[in-house]
């Protein structure tokens, strides 16, 4: 009843001169554990406040025409993670490059997260879960495809598995500044950072957000913390966060709790936040849904005010909760959600007169009940 609802690679040189009036000078900085030290900046940098916005290029021609390498520059930070509560995994990430979401972020519900960032090997993601997936730690299978990559000391990794083992790899040729940082049940990472305070204060975010929310809130805590003392020295562009569940599935595609990503946006953590906000509403939309299939009105109407009441301006959410209404009988208490939608949209009104012929009412004469003017008897 309820209707639910070129390919384009710069070369590094590219890339800074995108922005070459913010470019670093040579200092030593933070390397990870285990790794050698990047090459890292020698002085504060000044330059233009963060988040200022998506760099505009010139179009080179159809999508997938474009050929070279495979490794993309998504310089970035982000966080893996294992709830030590529900056993939910996940990542986050923000980055200075377009669609970080596609690039970075993996996982597998009751398997691991994994970020890959950096110069981008999208195969540390698959290859990664599929040797967790047969047992092997996070720490383990991580070194294992380290070592089989010729360009390891490019990339930049975060790995944790339903376990809560965590690991994280900083090449030595990652920009500066870039740190790894690995603790307990998570890892983050940064790299081409403003200042070599992100990772860690990431990390103490993360930490300092236990207990309050859930695994989505403590990701978005360690985002807005790296934010918050520098982030990317390039600025802001796209971030992505991917939630799944802890429990291993034969339909893995039905256990994402979370997969949501801003492509291109001058505040995209920000957007993340109020789009995680937004799918958790529509999940109560869904709750709702699965209440009236079990016969538990009032169990559907709390989860649908409860959505409504998180998003006041989404007319879809009152509009499909007064059809619930009025379709199991509740048509007085349904009227004034009718007419909150119908104010926002005359849209709304439309789709009500064509309603019947779908079936999404069962008594047709119910439209001409709801149709009528405010005030008007029955």
């Amino acid at each position: 009843m309820h209707v639910r609802l070129a390919r384009i690679v710069f070369c590094l040189a590219a890339i800074t001169a995108c922005d070459r009036r913010h470019e670093p000078a040579p200092r030593h900085g933070v390397a990870a554990a285990g790794s050698a030290a990047p090459s890292t900046p020698t002085a504060a940098v000044a330059r233009a406040p963060y988040c200022r916005g998506a760099s505009a290029f010139t179009a080179f021609g159809p999508i997938g025409t474009q050929t070279g390498s495979t490794e993309r520059p998504a310089h970035t930070f982000s966080i893996v993670a294992r709830d030590p509560v529900t056993g939910d995994l996940g990542v986050a990430v923000q980055s200075h490059w377009f669609s970080v979401g596609s690039m970075v972020t993996w996982a597998e519900p009751g398997v691991g997260a994994i970020a890959t960032q950096s110069f981008v090997e999208p195969a540390y993601g698959p290859k990664g879960l599929a040797l967790m997936h047969d047992g092997m730690p996070a720490p383990d299978a991580m070194a294992k495809l380290v070592a089989e990559d010729p360009q390891s000391a490019v990339r930049q990794l975060g790995f944790v598995d339903a376990r809560g083992r965590a690991a994280s790899h900083t090449g030595s040729k990652c920009i500066a500044f870039a740190s790894s940082h690995v603790g307990d049940g998570y890892a983050t990472q940064s790299n081409l950072m403003g200042n070599d305070k992100v990772t860690s204060a990431m990390a103490a975010a993360y930490e300092a957000a236990q207990g309050k929310g859930d695994l989505a809130d403590r990701l978005l805590a360690a985002l807005d913390a790296g934010q918050a003392v520098g982030g990317d020295i390039r600025g802001c562009q796209s971030a992505a966060i991917l939630v799944v569940s802890g429990t291993r599935s034969a339909t893995p595609w039905k256990e994402k709790k979370l997969d949501l990503r801003v492509e291109d946006s001058p505040a995209p953590i920000d957007e993340l936040h109020r789009l995680v906000n937004l799918a958790r509403a529509y999940d109560r939309m869904n709750q709702g849904d699965a209440a009236i299939e079990r016969g538990d009105l009032p169990a559907a109407v709390r989860h649908y005010s409860s959505a409504a009441a998180s998003v006041p301006d989404n007319a879809e959410m009152v509009y499909w909760q007064a059809v619930t209404l009025a379709d199991h009988g509740q048509l007085d208490q349904a009227r004034p959600l009718f007419e909150r939608a119908f104010a926002a949209d005359p849209a709304w009104r439309e789709l009500t007169r064509r309603s019947p012929a779908a079936g999404l009412f069962h008594d047709a004469s119910l439209v001409e009940q709801i149709l009528k003017p405010s005030g008007t008897a029955h």
